[in-house]
């Protein structure tokens, strides 16, 4: 028989080899794959034991320890889908100075008024620092419990001590358990910190929320196994100049994972934005060349947001410029390419710009049209009618598709007070107080406002 091959492992992400390659092929690290033994035998026939609870048809299994419970923080309730489930284990991640410690740290404030003890465990921060942000925002509270700790054995101790409901560990890179070797925040660390908090919120039915780095491409830091041995997945992000801040779920074992709750940082603390529309669209007294507003979809919430466009000349030397902010380049490529193919607007010689209003990124298709719009009212400098909203996506050949959502994207354009909406054919009814202008393809739009 052949000699047992010895295994490799990567230190950044577990990634496992029968042999030495010099780049990890899942996480792309160089030089992480370091010999760890001889892989284990194959596995005999193992006979039946022992079974913690018998197996019982699943219409008779009692689904109340599973219910969620509000934390108060609608705009956190709408991503998690409904609140917070006894026993579940979420990750939050984002940018530092985001905001991830003042939010979880009301989200602690909130459970421990409303539901039970709260135990917030910072390995970034002294007991005082984070007292002295509790203080700010308000989030102080008599069952509101707070140690600073970096060792896992510590934290599981304060967790016997206090029994709280909610755990909210601060963050997960700084927590080393010695049981286990590696590097402090290294990929064996991390998994093995994340596998026993995962046990004993299980075991306790406490909601556990990790804090979790990013890297510089802006995924979540550690091995892809932190992802799946936790139920819910955030990612926390907004641009740093600007006041507003945006929380997803990439993952939800609970509810969807394509809903979007908007925040505003100031000095009170995060915020919850229910309406975040006006955020995303100007306000102004007369409408101007190469501005279009659109509605755009996240999870289940129509947003309408702002697209705008600038065109210039290039000066004659070199190639024209192209330049996106808050959109996908991508797709403003080819938006432009059908601008000029099939709406007759030249644009070859000429610097593009394209961004959007307030910081968010619309990356869907049915802003094709808006920006389309934009673009062809910025290049004759001619502005499109005030209180016009447009919804489409735009083919390589020019036509206007339909989108989802769109009659839930027009009621949200009328309650904001739009009158006049730009569709596809076949687009649905209107409602009420708005008119329908239903075009077939760019160039029937373009010859209608131009």
């Amino acid at each position: 028989m052949k000699s047992a091959r010895p295994a490799h492992r990567c230190t950044e992400c577990g990634y496992a080899s029968a042999k030495w390659v010099g780049r990890c092929p899942e996480c792309q690290a160089w030089g992480s794959l370091q010999e760890v033994g001889v892989p284990a035998s194959p596995l005999r026939a193992v006979s039946a034991g022992p079974v913690t609870a018998p197996a019982v048809p699943i219409a008779q299994v009692e689904p109340g320890g599973a219910r969620a419970v509000p934390t108060g923080i609608e705009e956190f309730d709408r991503v998690l889908g409904g609140g917070l489930v006894p026993g579940a284990v979420l990750l939050v991640a984002g940018e530092p100075g985001v905001g991830k410690s003042t939010l979880l740290l009301e989200v602690a404030h909130r459970v421990a008024a409303s539901n039970g003890p709260a135990l917030v465990v910072s390995g970034e921060e002294s007991a005082a620092q984070v007292r002295l942000r509790a203080e700010r925002i308000g989030a102080l509270h008599d069952r509101l419990y707070l140690a600073a700790e970096t060792e896992l054995s510590a934290v599981l101790a304060h967790v016997e001590q206090v029994a709280p409901s909610l755990l909210v560990l601060d963050s997960v890179q700084t927590v080393r358990s010695p049981a286990v070797d590696g590097t402090d925040g290294g990929a064996t660390q991390v998994r093995a910190v994340a596998s026993a908090l995962t046990g004993v919120a299980k075991s306790r039915g406490m909601t556990t929320i990790l804090v979790g780095h990013v890297t510089k491409d802006g995924a979540i830091a550690g091995p892809r196994a932190l992802e799946h041995l936790v139920d819910v997945v955030i990612s926390f992000d907004g641009e740093r100049h600007s006041t507003l801040r945006l929380i997803r779920a990439a993952k939800n074992r609970f509810g969807p994972a394509d809903e979007i709750g908007c925040f505003e940082i100031g000095d009170g603390g995060v915020i919850g934005v229910p309406d975040p529309s006006h955020l995303f669209v100007s306000r102004r007294a007369a409408p101007v060349p190469g501005s279009c507003v659109t509605v755009t979809m996240e999870g289940s919430r129509p947003l309408l947001a702002e697209v705008q466009a600038l065109v210039a000349g290039s000066g004659g030397g070199g190639s024209p410029r192209r330049a996106v902010s808050g959109l996908d380049s991508q797709r403003v490529a080819m938006v432009n390419a059908v601008v000029e193919r099939r709406g007759g607007v030249r644009l070859a010689d000429a610097d593009v710009f394209a961004a959007s209003v307030g910081g968010v990124r619309i990356a869907e298709p049915a802003a094709d049209l808006a920006l389309a719009l934009a673009i062809a009212s910025a290049a004759k400098d001619t502005p499109l009618p005030q209180g016009l909203v447009a919804v489409g996506e735009v083919g390589l050949s020019g036509e206007i598709r339909r989108v989802g959502g769109t009659s839930r994207r027009l009621a949200e354009a009328a309650r904001q007070g739009y009158r006049v909406a730009l569709v596809p054919e076949d687009a649905g009814p209107a409602p009420r107080g708005m008119r329908l202008v239903e075009v077939p393809d760019l160039g029937a739009a373009f010859t209608r406002f131009f």
